[in-house]
């Protein structure tokens, strides 16, 4: 399915740049994304929520163990995961963009096989449990709520190619997949620094732009820490894929409009 829209804005918001703010519909990022449907352009949510499910896993006793910075995902786990994330955080977001006006959708990755995939696999063969690789997107979903002018906010699990279970995928790489799949004018990675540091010690080291090339081998080097690694290859994925460009960037006040004007590490081709 075609929507007559524009090509729409894809945004990634979750993890530590989520604040309690958005919840409560007083938050920047969700004040901007009003503004910009509000001028015409169709815009795309996909959220995290690993704060959130660190404190319920904690609550039911459960440890949570990381490998590579990738959450472990046991079937307990995972019950958790897909309660924070397509229940309590999903539907807190959608009342905080419906205060804002905004006509939020809350669906997840498994919603119409929207997002499929495959047991992930860590180095060394570790075992991530319920943990999977993006393999396809069907964004016709999407496509029909940006076509009726709603906002979709998507929560990031995903579904087992035969339907038997949810898989706990990376929110990076779930926007990114959905940004390509969209042909999105912009892909924007809201997180909790300005910019991507050449050197994680050095909070004046950033980088404005890279080629996905240059990504893809900062991505692996040792000065790029766990938790941009994720962020510098779903960049480079959503380009590959069909997106315009990634935008990474810090959550402030008017940060997309900050990104698409400069202020972020831009990885384009």
């Amino acid at each position: 399915m075609q929507h007559n829209h524009a090509s729409p804005l894809v945004v990634k918001y979750g993890g530590a740049a989520l604040g309690a703010g958005a919840l409560r519909g007083q938050d920047p990022i969700l004040l901007e994304l009003a503004a910009l449907r509000a001028a015409g352009r169709p815009v795309v949510l996909v959220h995290g929520g690993g704060p959130e499910i660190d404190r319920r896993l904690a609550e039911r006793g459960i440890a949570t163990e990381r490998i590579d910075g990738q959450r472990v995902t046991d079937k307990a786990t995972l019950e958790t995961v897909e309660a924070v994330l397509c229940g309590t955080l999903n539907k807190r977001l959608v009342r905080a963009c419906l205060a804002l006006r905004l006509p939020a959708v809350g669906i997840s990755g498994q919603d119409g096989r929207l997002l499929v995939a495959e047991k992930a696999v860590g180095t060394d063969a570790a075992d991530f449990g319920f943990v999977g690789t993006v393999v396809e997107c069907n964004d016709a979903l999407v496509r029909c709520l940006l076509a009726a002018d709603f906002v979709p906010v998507v929560a990031p699990l995903a579904v087992a190619s035969d339907g038997s279970h949810a898989f706990n995928v990376n929110a990076d790489f779930a926007a990114a997949a959905l940004a390509a799949s969209l042909r999105a004018c912009a892909f924007v990675a809201i997180t909790d620094v300005a910019r991507v540091l050449r050197d994680p010690d050095d909070s004046a080291s950033g980088i404005d732009r890279l080629t996905p090339d240059e990504a893809r081998r900062f991505a692996a080097s040792d000065a790029c820490r766990s938790s941009m690694k994720p962020k510098l290859l779903a960049a480079v994925a959503a380009v590959a894929g069909g997106a315009a460009a990634t935008y990474i960037c810090k959550a402030k006040p008017n940060a997309i409009a900050a990104a698409l004007a400069g202020d972020a590490t831009i990885v384009r081709a």
